[in-house]
């Protein structure tokens, strides 16, 4: 492809995109497709010689995007979000082109540099103090992955690097049931292993973490000649919306010693709004927070920040410095590739600089605040019905619903008829969860187009479902 003809097709790229996203409203939200259905109409074998550009955009529109799942559309009421406001995506435009490596300060010095400014603005968006600084990850998964590895280092004096955990002593990291399954994983890949994983009992509106029971396995398990290591809190857990009381928590985890992880993944977008903040009120004296702009602030994924209070311990864990990633003649720079598990960077930095710059904090936060709002008046609403039922109140814009099984029919299989044929419609799209063991259908607003009208139709098609599968 020479560059007239790239210029030619990032023009139709770009108006196609617009397009598509004006008409998502038209579309249904969820992908009406059998499996094996989109990969019948791919080719088993490569091409040998190569195909015209236009057959392929013509392949790519009949073919791929009838098969997708609009996670743009703004009645996606389903999981947390993966924003992409329309100049974030501009952004990703101009980091595709310029496709740079940004692993060192000196492979991409604005790079490296925007990136500690941006990361700053963020962290003074939230409310956090100046103790704190931070790195862009790809993901929550690989920030709480780099967290655990540091709390498994600390607790081996920094040896488990060196010599493994073969003649280690149990290393212990605690959490409630209510943390995301990333968490599990980074235990597995950290080699602490699922076994070590204890979960601490949680209870009330909240389902917060015990402090008392959290003091007591710590002890029972410094008794037993196990290692304590970390602690992971969390604060908007993905089922519910779980909020562990970090203050709480942290002043048991520090009296023992112990590294302190709060996954705020969805969240802490919501700090930016200061009359949110008590739900994480305590988090200041956590060691590493985790938050993802790519979920409620409009970042295209993929965009995670970490914050970390001492650097030179997570450097000090993940950092190999081969002389051909040595910068010699300059000091005091950050490479943000000894913060991080991957070596490869991609440049995240610049959609938050365009976001935060183009929508301002007042902007971003008249969004959440929209969506916390709308949520809680839908939640109202269907509470007001006779056979509807609010099991879990709204955290933020989430909160959880069930509907009056009719006569003859067991309430799971009710409640699993109806999500089905609520996403079935197209209309909108919800996931299910369970409290407590019981199946409830899950409700989160969050998209970045999102309005008021989107939620009054999800009001409209669950209520008119629900009562054409009881027959009212």
């Amino acid at each position: 492809m020479d560059w007239e003809e790239f210029r030619q097709w990032s023009e139709k790229a770009a108006n196609w995109g617009a397009d598509y996203r004006a008409s998502l409203r038209d579309r249904p939200v969820r992908a009406k497709m059998a499996p094996g259905e989109i990969s019948a109409h791919i080719a088993d074998s490569p091409p040998l010689t190569g195909e015209a550009m236009g057959d392929i955009f013509k392949d790519f529109e009949d073919i791929l995007v009838p098969g997708m799942t609009h996670w743009q559309h703004p009645r996606f009421f389903a999981y947390f979000p993966a924003n992409a406001a329309p100049v974030s995506v501009v952004a990703e435009y101009l980091v595709s082109a310029i496709a740079a490596q940004c692993m060192l300060w000196q492979t991409s010095p604005s790079a490296t540099e925007l990136e500690t400014k941006v990361v700053d603005w963020l962290r003074q968006a939230l409310g956090l103090p100046e103790t704190f600084t931070g790195v862009i990850q790809d993901s929550a998964s690989t920030a709480t992955l780099a967290a655990v590895l540091v709390m498994r280092e600390r607790a081996l004096d920094w040896q488990g690097n060196k010599s493994g955990l073969a003649t280690s002593k149990a290393v212990r990291v605690y959490s409630t049931d209510q943390v995301h399954t990333s968490i599990d994983r980074a235990i597995w890949i950290a080699g602490i292993g699922d076994e070590n994983l204890v979960r601490i009992p949680s209870g009330g509106p909240s389902k917060a973490m015990d402090a008392k029971a959290l003091a007591a396995a710590i002890e029972r398990d410094r008794a037993a000649g196990l290692l304590p290591a970390g602690v992971i809190a969390c604060v908007g857990g993905t089922s519910v919306g779980a909020c562990d009381d970090i203050a709480a928590v942290v002043e048991v985890a520090h009296a023992h010693g112990l590294y302190v992880h709060v996954d705020a993944a969805w969240a802490g977008s919501a700090m930016i709004c200061p009359e949110f903040r008590a739900l994480w009120q305590g988090v200041e004296q956590a060691d590493s927070i985790v938050f993802n702009p790519h979920k409620w602030l409009g970042a295209q994924f993929d965009c995670s920040v970490q914050f970390v209070r001492e650097p030179e311990a997570l450097v000090r864990t993940l950092a190999i410095q081969p002389e051909y990633l040595r910068t010699h003649g300059h000091d005091g720079i950050i490479n943000y590739s000894e913060w991080s598990v991957p070596l490869g960077r991609r440049f995240r930095a610049l959609k938050l600089w365009f976001l935060l710059r183009y929508h301002g904090l007042e902007g971003l936060r008249t969004m959440i605040r929209n969506h916390v709002s709308w949520s809680r008046n839908l939640a109202k609403r269907l509470a007001a019905e006779p056979d509807f039922e609010i099991v879990t109140e709204p955290f933020l814009s989430l909160f959880s619903f069930d509907h009056k099984a009719p006569a003859g029919v067991g309430q799971e299989e009710h409640t699993q008829r109806l999500l089905n044929a609520i996403n079935n419609d197209g209309r909108i799209y919800l996931t299910q969860t369970r409290v407590s063991g019981r199946l409830v259908i899950r409700f989160q607003a969050g998209q970045f187009e999102a309005t008021e009208a989107d939620v009054d139709t999800a009001f409209d098609v669950i209520v008119e479902i629900a009562r054409s599968l009881s027959g009212a």
